[in-house]
């Protein structure tokens, strides 16, 4: 009996695998090698400051570009992508000297007169954070509509039981690096006293309205529509904005149960822990994976369970975040290799993802637990694996930043500060993270319209890669748009 083409786009985002963690790592390689050569680029030439139209379009190449043919024509060869962007790197740093920094920065925000320009701040915008989640948030954008496509391996998508793949990765490294950015309100309230319980519930429910909205919004339309849709991904009603809208409660009642376990990586591990124990000694793992759906809690049953994975890599990367975020204290001269790991912020890092790492594969390894990895129920492995990933690709970012921008802290004022952090950043990329949310809702639109008036799965590469390109152009239009507007969406 011949399909409809709903049914064969359902069943061609269904029954997957995925592919090795090494696969991921090795695609994934693309977006931090893309910021090396941007960094390159920019110490070495000053091509992006002032900021041209043809200056616009190198960084769109390098940022989104990139990133869309790492996910599609280079997807069964990435290392020969990430040796075209990784050779002109070295080129670049052989044959030309670093060039001061020019006096025709771009545009910054406006601030209000009260602000005291000339004060450093201690918890300064960290361009390789900004960079990261830039990156992070335009290979979400492409691959949402990608899979669509047969240009996207199927192993890139997300699979449906047990495995690693690309879109698993993506869908964690969402959460995890909105975890980042998201203690910077907890780091200032520790020098200054914090909010009682109940009022930052009031507050972490007003952030997650317009998310559940959203959520909301997005179911109605589906159904709707009719639109093809994966159920065992999220459930019958559940979506990620649905779990993206209920971490800011959630969030707020660890922030209580920090001042008796002032970590949040030991937070996190704890509510990981005890999450896998349910999966694995009671009956709780095989109810998410096979139960029959006869009422509302096992009809979004994956949705409902899996925040509490995504809420232990929320914790995770908040972890993360009170790591990088501080300013740098100074270091002593001629300091050992084993004050550096203690002291600076790079040092750090590498010593978080070595943890990170460790304990990923002690979870999955024969000698280990021997766990297998799965994001339908984000369970322990698939919270370390997380964490690893996306603590190592911060920790290269630091470590770009360090090497081609190492007076970007050393500034003698706030507003000096600010601008060497501009021109270490790619707008680009600092576009797509200003209104992250916002980009991610109009890259959710044009996926729908894309897939509403167009046959993706029976269009060709050179078809596939013109709709693809199109698209990514125009999420980005709008990304850079906003910014050169100086609008911000609070979603």
């Amino acid at each position: 009996m011949a399909k409809t083409y709903k049914e064969m786009k359902e069943a061609w985002v269904s029954g997957h695998t995925g592919s090795s963690v090494a696969d991921v790592n090795s695609v994934s390689l693309a977006m931090p090698l893309s910021i090396l050569l941007w960094s390159v680029v920019q110490s070495r030439t000053r091509l992006f400051t002032p900021y041209t139209p043809g200056a616009c379009l190198v960084d769109f190449l390098l940022n989104c570009g990139v990133t869309l043919f790492a996910t599609t024509i280079y997807s069964s060869s990435p290392w020969v992508l990430n040796l075209l962007l990784l050779l002109p790197a070295v080129l670049l740093c052989v044959l030309e000297k670093p060039v001061p920094l020019k006096r025709t920065p771009p545009q910054l925000p406006k601030k209000d007169d009260n602000t005291k320009e000339d004060k450093l701040d201690p918890l300064p915008v960290k361009p390789f954070i900004t960079n990261y989640r830039g990156a992070m948030m335009v290979i979400t954008c492409v691959a949402i509509l990608a899979v669509d496509f047969r240009v996207f391996p199927r192993r890139f998508a997300k699979v449906e039981n047990w495995g690693t793949s690309v879109m698993d990765m993506g869908v964690g490294s969402f959460v995890f690096t909105a975890g980042v950015v998201s203690v910077r309100s907890s780091l200032k309230e520790r020098t200054e006293r914090r909010p009682p319980l109940s009022q930052r519930l009031v507050t972490a429910f007003r952030h997650s309205i317009p998310l559940l909205v959203l959520g909301t919004v997005r179911l109605i339309s589906v159904k709707g529509l009719d639109y093809a849709e994966h159920v065992t991904e999220y459930g019958i009603h559940w979506n990620f904005f649905f779990t993206l809208g209920l971490l800011p409660p959630f969030v707020a009642l660890f922030q209580a149960a920090f001042d008796l376990v002032p970590s949040y990586a030991v937070l996190s591990c704890v509510l990981a822990g005890l999450y896998e124990i349910a999966l694995d000694w009671t009956s709780l793992g095989s109810y998410i994976l096979i139960a029959p759906r006869t009422n509302l809690l096992s009809k979004n049953r994956e949705g409902v369970f899996s925040f509490i994975g995504y809420l232990a890599i929320f914790l995770a990367g908040q972890s993360l975040g009170s790591i990088a975020l501080p300013r740098q204290e100074p270091l002593p001269k001629n300091a050992s290799v084993r004050t550096l790991l203690r002291r600076s912020i790079l040092g750090q890092l590498v010593v978080a993802s070595i943890i990170w790492t460790a304990l990923f594969y002690f979870s999955t390894s024969y000698y280990g637990l021997r766990l297998s990895v799965s994001r339908r129920i984000a369970n322990l492995p698939y919270f370390l694996w997380v964490s690893s990933f996306n603590s190592y690709q911060i920790t290269i970012c630091c470590a770009i930043e360090t090497a081609f921008f190492p007076q970007l802290y050393k500034a003698s004022t706030g507003q000096e500060e600010r601008l060497r952090s501009r021109e270490a950043t790619s707008t680009v990329l600092y576009a797509f993270n200003r209104n992250g949310l916002a980009v991610f809702l109009v890259a959710n639109l044009l996926t729908g319209i894309v897939n509403m008036t167009m046959p993706t799965l029976h269009m060709n590469v050179l078809q596939s890669m013109a709709v693809l390109t199109a698209y990514t152009a125009a999420v980005a239009g709008v990304a850079v748009g906003l910014d050169r507007h100086n609008i911000s969406v609070k979603v």
